[in-house]
């Protein structure tokens, strides 16, 4: 079980802050987003091309990056 957390415009487009998915061992930032775009839609993945991941400590743009317990999906913020 992997904990989704949810920021900003995400949070919006999936309509919550955080879920738990059933993902694999092994699972990489790939294959959660093609779950998240089966869940909520194809509009979201143009969405999750733009996040960044953070998984742990590490915070990632690679697809191939292995997922952890918990993964926060954060999309670009604006601001300075």
């Amino acid at each position: 079980m992997v904990e989704i957390r949810y920021f900003a415009a995400i949070a919006d487009a999936v309509g919550k802050d955080a879920e738990a998915l059933d993902l694999p061992p092994g699972a990489t930032v790939a294959d959660l987003r093609t779950t998240l775009a089966g869940a909520y839609g194809p509009d979201l993945d143009k969405m999750l091309t733009v996040c960044a991941y953070l998984i742990g400590d590490e915070l990632t743009r690679d697809p191939s990056s292995l997922l952890g317990r918990r993964v926060d999906v954060l999309p670009p913020f604006a601001g300075g």
